[in-house]
Order: C-alpha cells, then structure tokens, then sequence
C-alpha cells in the first residue's frame, strides 16, 4: 500500500476521533487524546462529574478539559493546504464551477455549495447551512440509522440460524425416511423374490399334471384312430376281393365294425386352478408365514403372571410360585413360546399397547437362562428391543423409527429356535 502524503497525514492528525471532521473547538483530556469540545461534550452528556475517554477508555474528569490553540491552528493550516492540494486536483473540497471551497449544504438540492453558488440564482431561494453542521446532523441520522439496521441485521442472522437448522433437520428427516424406505424395499424384494418362486413353482407342478392328463388322452386317441384305421383298411379289402374271399368270416368283420365304439378323452379343464396374486402390502405378505405363538410356563420367570390360554404376559408384584425349573430364566423377566421352529421363516405380531421397555425375537434352545443373560446374536438372541424411548435391532437392519403399537416381524428361522418375549416394564 503507497505510503499516505504529508497533507493527508496533517488532514488525519486534524481530524476528530468522533465526528472523523477537522477539529473545531479542539480540547484535550488528562489522557493526551484530543476531541472537538462540542463531540467530547455529547459523549459525556449526563450528571456524572467522571466520565472515559472515547479513544482509550481512561478515566477522566469532565472538568479538566483544555483548548487546545496550537491543534486550533495546525487545523486551520491543514485546512488551507488542502483547499490548495484539492483546488490543483479539481478536488471535491473545491466548487468545480466557481473554484471556492464547498463551505455550505444546500438541504433542498441535497448538495454542497460554495458562497457563490449559494448566492446564485440556482440557490438563492434554499435553506442552506454550514457544510459542517450539515454533516454532524447527518452523521447523527446515520448513526441513528445504524442501530435499526444492526437490529434488523441481528433478526436476520437469527433467522437465517433457525432456517439452517430447519434444514439440518429436513435433511436429517428425509434421510431417516429414505433409508427406512430402502429397508422396507429390500425386505419386500426378498419377500416377492421367494413369492414369485412359490408361485412359479405351483404353476410349474399344475402345468405337468395338466400337461401329462392332456397327452393321456392324445395317446388313447391315436391308439383308437390307429384301430379304426386298420380295420377300414381290411374291410375296404374285402371289398375288392373275390366273392368267396369275400364272404369268409365276414359275421367277424361286421361284428368287429359294429362293435366299435369311440371312447371319448378323459374332461381336463385347461383353466387355471389356482389364482396367482402378488400382495403388495408387507403384512399380507408375511401372513403366509404367519406362527401361533403360545407362551411356555416352564421357561417363564417366576415373577411373570401368564394367561389361561398363554397368549398373554404381565409382570406380577408376587411370587407366582413355580418351581424352579432347569429350562425356567431367573432373575431375568423373560419367556419363551411353546413352539420350536426348526428353520424356514416365521412370523408373528405381539400387542405391546404403552409398555415403555420390552424385548422381542427368537432365540436358540440352548441360551444360558440362569443368571445375567445378554441379548445379542452372538448369545444366541435376535431380538427388537425398546428401552428409554429408543428401539434397538441387530444389525444390519435399522431400529423402527415410529412407535409400533403391535411389533411384528419376519423372523429367520433358527435350527432349535423359539419365539422369544422378554416383560421389562
């Protein structure tokens, strides 16, 4: 950057820290710094004889203010060599027309003026003040603008926080959503994959037994067409023969004619036995693996109070008094389902209603049931779980996001599995 010139580093030391105009009136504080006495009087405006410098913060007294006559005088030096630098430049301190320093603001044409033009027909008839005057007011309206504008800057910023937030979480909302989507998806895909080979399969048995049924039938007729066939041959013989040739055994050949009857094919229909429909909806189609799961209440912790029909579960406030059984879990509030899967997939739905802690799934036979008991995969558990508010699945598949009030699910099967409900709260 050029280095500033001497007459705009005089112009910098005879300008006012506060108006940043030449000094007017300059008087200098206890500190060393100097300030227009009309600027230094409007900072301190209030009953307080201690009041602190603008520039450096110092305490200082009211009272001791001093005229400065030599910075009085240099301002009024730099105000000449400027007018002389600026008037060779063609400056903006210099009327351009008249070549007068631009001492006036006339209000109505928003404009500084010289004397003359002042004095000119253009202006005569405005109110015009002192370009200084005209300055401290609207530096005073700026600065009073700028506290709205700082304010509205403010709102704005906040606003533009909120609108970054909401944002976030949209984006964050939309990925959940995508995600679940794309779950959801695939399991459909596994489930219309395995659908489709069903059905494929059904279709692929109908058509072979249609299919031999329909050739039985071709098979008998041609076998009947093919003894039609010979015997019109040899009567047609018969005919061209001698009449003793003709005439032997002909009761046979008439019999055997008369005799002969068409035995109509067998009635096999050739519309589709079965109705092949593809669900869309995920519910019906796990219901094809749906399980009727019943609660054992030999595995169930003695503090677990089992319906007559064991389809339902509570936690108890008293001993239910069971005898301690090897296949019983204890102390953990868990119970299994009577039936054990073998493999394949199973299904089935559990009413949880407002219970705000519960495990769900299937686990092998051979758990450990005795003593602490840790729910993952690699103790033998696969199960949906629900504590503080949050789910938690196995991975890879994702935790639901919504409260179920009935949790399903497509379960794999495992070699010595059983249906799995553990009662937490």
């Amino acid at each position: 950057m050029a280095a500033a010139s001497p007459v705009e580093s005089l112009q910098e030391e005879g300008t006012c820290p506060v108006c940043l105009e030449y000094f007017t009136h300059p008087v200098t504080l206890e500190c060393g710094h100097n300030f227009c006495r009309a600027c230094i009087a409007q900072c301190w405006e209030g009953p307080d004889t201690a009041a602190s410098c603008p520039q450096c913060r110092e305490t200082v007294q009211q009272r001791n203010l001093r005229p400065n006559r030599e910075l009085g005088n240099m301002v009024e030096i730099s105000k000449r060599l400027s007018f002389q630098v600026a008037k060779r430049a063609g400056g903006d301190g210099v009327c351009g027309e008249h070549q007068e320093t631009l001492k006036l603001f006339c209000e109505e044409d928003q404009t500084s003026v010289c004397l003359v033009c002042h004095l000119s027909r253009a202006h005569r008839a405005h109110r015009v003040v002192p370009i200084e005057e005209a300055a401290q007011e609207y530096m005073v309206k700026f600065q009073g603008a700028l506290g709205p504008l700082r304010k509205e800057l403010e709102e704005a910023l906040a606003l533009t926080s909120k609108e970054k937030e909401k944002t976030t979480e949209w984006q964050g909302k939309v990925k959940n959503k995508r995600e679940m989507i794309a779950g959801e998806f695939n399991k459909l895909h596994t489930l219309l994959r395995e659908e489709e080979q069903l059905l494929l399969q059904s279709l692929e048995e109908e058509e072979r037994e249609t299919l031999h049924r329909l050739r039985e039938n071709v098979t008998k007729l041609s076998q009947q067409s093919s003894s039609l066939q010979q015997l019109i041959t040899e009567i047609e013989e018969k005919c061209r023969q001698p009449v003793v040739e003709l005439l032997k055994d002909v009761k046979s050949t008439l019999s055997r004619g008369e005799n002969v009857k068409l035995q109509e094919p067998e009635a096999v229909s050739t519309d589709l036995k079965n109705v092949y429909k593809i669900s869309l909806d995920m519910r019906e189609a796990l219901k094809r693996f749906g399980a009727d799961v019943t609660l054992d209440p030999d595995t169930a912790n003695p503090w677990l109070v089992l319906s007559e029909d064991r389809k339902r579960v509570s936690r108890g406030d008293t001993w239910q008094g069971r005898p301690d059984k090897p296949e019983g879990f204890d102390p953990c509030p868990c119970v299994l389902g009577a039936e054990r899967f073998a493999g394949g997939r199973r299904y089935w739905e559990v009413g949880v209603g407002d219970k705000t802690g519960w495990d769900l799934g299937v686990c092998r036979e051979s758990v450990r049931r005795k003593g602490g008991v840790t729910h993952t995969p690699e103790a033998g558990y696969w199960a949906v779980r629900l504590r503080d508010g949050g789910y938690k699945t196995p991975p890879p598949d994702p935790p639901p996001r919504e409260r179920p009030a009935r949790p399903g699910g497509d379960f794999p099967g495992l070699r010595g599995g059983r249906g799995l409900v553990l009662q937490c709260d």
